[in-house]
């Protein structure tokens, strides 16, 4: 399912089966290869198309430069989405794609209203909730630890000194990223908002959730799941009856699920 155009920055995950159709764009953690969205196919509704961003610095993009400003993320990113964001959508981004789907969907409303249907931030604090301690800046065996300690990143690829070397830039340029975002839109989201997070998360817990609502003029939701900071992995199908649910496309009964 490659786009037609050979868009590099689009991986596409589900075709819709079902109209009407809309498109759920996921964007991963920082550093996260987009593949990790592909477990997702089955569980979504009939009518829900899927896509993953691929962004620079990551998965099959690994040898090209990460953005390192927001400025220059947003247009290349948007810029990418642009055929997508004119037909209905929604967005689901986890962590640093929590900020970074946040970003968009500020743009997507400005520029096609009443396109995006909703926005679903996944482990991500408030715009107001500063990250400390900032681990951006560490050293790089400080970094690795901290990474290892949150989670997330599998043991053989941290074993692996070839791919850390790899993959440790992008890593660290995306939670710098994360660390040094705060507010940067004039108003409050004109997008439903729909915020997921982990009861255990010790990296963004349930404390720097609670403003979320500030920050969306449509109404906001703060949705607690069980599970740390990786809880769309640990607990995948609670993230998606939540998705399924708030979007209105899924008809059958709950499921239980781990």
């Amino acid at each position: 399912m490659e786009p037609a155009d050979g868009n590099q920055w689009l991986l596409p995950l589900k075709e819709a089966t079902r109209e009407p159709a809309l498109t759920l764009i996921c964007l991963p953690y920082a550093g996260g290869n987009p593949t990790l969205f592909r477990s997702w196919a089955d569980e979504l509704d009939e009518n829900v198309e899927a896509v993953a961003v691929r962004l620079p610095g990551r998965g099959s993009r690994i040898n090209e430069p990460s953005c390192t400003d927001w400025a220059t993320l947003l247009e290349r990113a948007s810029g990418a989405l642009g055929p997508l964001l004119q037909a209905p959508h929604a967005f689901f981004g986890h962590s640093f794609g929590g900020r970074l789907a946040y970003e968009l969907a500020h743009l997507a409303a400005a520029k096609h209203p009443g396109r995006t249907r909703r926005l679903f931030v996944s482990g991500c604090r408030s715009p107001n909730q500063a990250r400390t301690p900032r681990l951006h800046h560490l050293p790089d065996a400080e970094f690795r630890t901290a990474l290892k300690d949150m989670g997330g990143m599998p043991g053989d690829l941290m074993a692996s000194e070839p791919l850390m070397r790899m993959l440790v830039p992008a890593v660290r340029n995306d939670i710098r990223l994360a660390e040094l975002w705060d507010d940067r839109a004039a108003t409050p989201l004109d997008v439903p908002l729909t915020v997921l997070y982990g009861r255990d998360d010790p990296v963004d817990p349930a404390a720097t959730m609670r403003s979320w609502p500030v920050f969306a003029s449509r109404g906001c939701e703060l949705v607690e799941l069980p599970g740390a900071h990786f809880f769309l992995e640990t607990h995948r199908g609670l993230v998606l009856d939540v998705i399924n649910e708030r979007l209105g496309t899924s008809s059958a009964e709950a499921r239980s699920r781990p």
